[in-house]
Order: C-alpha cells, then sequence, then structure tokens
C-alpha cells in the first residue's frame, strides 16, 4: 500500500468515486439516459487489495484486472467480499483455464481457441461464465490492439452462445489510440446492433474508460471500465 494511511486513502477513493459517478450522471443527463442504466465497474491493476477492500466498502460491487497472476491473488485475497470479478486484458489460450476459476466475467474474448477451454473451466468449477466478444474498432493501417475483427464477430460470439457452460452476455471494445473515441463507439454501436440481432439477450455493451467514458455512454455503452478517474496515478512497479 501506498504511504497515505488507510483512512486518507479512504477518502481519496471516496473522491474519486464521486467524481466518475458525476460524469456519468451528466453525461447520461446529455444522452437522455438514466443513471441507472451505466455500471462501473472499477480497474484496480496495479493498486493492493487494500485498496479493493476499501473500495468495496464504499459500495463498489464490480471489478477488473488485466493481468492473470495478479488478479488471481487480488480475488483469492479478497474473496470474502462477494465482489464481481471482471477479466479485461488480453487473454493467453494457456491462461483461460485459470481466468474462469476465479472471473464471473471475461471480456476479452477475440478468437475461438479460448471457448471450449473457458468452457470446460466453468463446468469444473461449475459456475456459469459471462463472456463479453472484443471486437477491434482499429483501421486496416491502424496499429492492431485485441479484438475480432468485426467481420468474425458474429462467428465468435456463435461459437460462445454454443458452449454449454458460458453465457454470451454482450460485447466490448477499446477505443484506438489517436482516434476520436466518439467516432471509434458509432462503429461499436453498429456492431451491437449487429450483434443483438443475431443474440437478442446479448445486451451488454462495455465501453468507456476514464478518458472517454461520456463518448462511450452517449454510444450505448451499459458499463465503463474506470481506473485512473478513481484510485490516481498507477503506483510504481517493481
Amino acid at each position: 500500500m501506498s504511504a497515505t494511511s488507510a483512512p486518507g486513502r479512504e477518502q481519496e477513493l471516496r473522491s474519486g468515486l464521486e467524481t466518475v459517478r458525476a460524469r456519468i450522471e451528466r453525461a447520461c443527463a446529455e444522452s437522455a439516459r438514466e443513471p441507472s442504466e451505466v455500471g462501473l465497474v472499477v480497474v484496480t491493476k496495479y493498486f493492493p487489495a487494500s485498496d479493493v477492500r476499501l473500495l468495496a466498502g464504499l459500495g463498489v460491487t464490480d471489478v477488473a484486472e488485466n493481468r492473470h497472476q495478479e488478479a488471481e491473488a487480488k480475488a483469492a485475497e479478497c474473496a470474502d467480499l462477494g465482489l464481481r470479478w471482471h477479466f479485461v486484458g488480453g487473454l493467453q489460450s494457456n491462461k483461460a483455464t485459470a481466468v474462469a476459476g476465479y472471473a464471473d466475467v471475461v471480456e476479452s474474448v477475440d478468437r475461438a481457441k479460448l471457448v471450449p477451454r473457458l468452457d470446460r473451466a466453468a463446468a469444473e468449477r461449475g459456475h456459469a461464465l459471462e463472456i463479453l466478444v472484443q471486437v477491434s474498432l482499429d483501421g486496416p493501417d491502424a496499429e492492431h490492439r485485441s479484438g475480432v475483427d468485426p467481420a468474425e464477430l458474429l462467428g465468435l460470439a456463435d461459437r460462445v452462445a454454443q458452449a454449454e457452460h458460458l453465457e454470451l452476455a454482450g460485447i466490448m471494445a477499446v477505443a484506438p489510440l489517436g482516434e476520436n473515441p466518439a467516432d471509434a463507439f458509432a462503429r461499436l454501436r453498429e456492431h451491437r446492433e449487429l450483434l443483438v440481432s443475431r443474440h437478442p439477450a446479448a445486451t451488454r455493451l462495455s465501453a468507456g474508460m476514464s478518458g472517454d467514458l461520456e463518448e462511450a455512454v452517449a454510444a450505448g455503452t451499459t458499463h465503463v471500465r474506470v481506473g485512473s478517474a478513481i484510485l490516481g496515478p498507477r503506483p510504481p512497479v517493481h
């Protein structure tokens, strides 16, 4: 934990949460949406389990990690809190089974190879696993970030939907670097509409982070993934 005392850290997190929730409320008002339509997932990567405990005490119910080793340890340490754990990072095939052992939601499924591994692990755990298919919003000439090519979105979604122990919950994306997030999320809205036309129950849309949550709310996101705007700058990683 940082040198900040626990009471001081709790106040920092409280302030960050209040600021982000106010941003969500303003964005919803501008888009004629109800704030209850937009959930908040706090991304706690690089921050200690003590912060997760403080966040839970402040009413946070959903937290996210993007590195398996850190996520597994933190989820075990905070198992008594009853939180929903989201895995949002690039998922290696050889880590899929382990991630399914603690995650409630995997938001970064971007290739078919992951599906049977996650399905088997969910069966062994006896716990259905919610899946969001991550779609790439990068153009053909952009530096590629994670995500399935939009042309392959429905095929991958079909594979997830056919898995006995996986629940196709929706779609996730990250706005490309250097592009207006509003333009990127407009494409995401179209991808989501296509997905829902094939899978009507897959209505979840995960988009928006600290720097672009307003644009994501305008595009219809159902939850935003916020880290630094709540927790502050990343602590040094040794």
